[in-house]
């Protein structure tokens, strides 16, 4: 139970940071970019790092950038 009050925690401040930068950008199209999903996906390899050392979080962040990709392709 710990470590999900620590994920939203973590997640909903990293969140609102994101937002804060998105909202001071110029053109506004900026604003989703640094949305929810960047932060997110720091704070999960935040707390993989602290629960799982380095080698988990850098397959981890593998996937993500996997995931980035197809996401790009598919979109093409």
């Amino acid at each position: 139970m710990t470590e999900y009050v620590i994920r939203f925690l973590l997640g909903g401040a990293v969140v609102s940071a994101f937002a804060m930068l998105g909202d001071l950008l110029r053109p506004k199209s900026f604003a989703g970019l640094f949305g929810a999903a960047p932060s997110v996906a720091l704070a999960t390899l935040g707390i993989a790092v602290y629960q799982h050392g380095g080698n988990y979080a850098a397959l981890q962040t593998q996937a993500m950038i996997a995931g980035a990709i197809a996401l790009a392709i598919y979109s093409v």
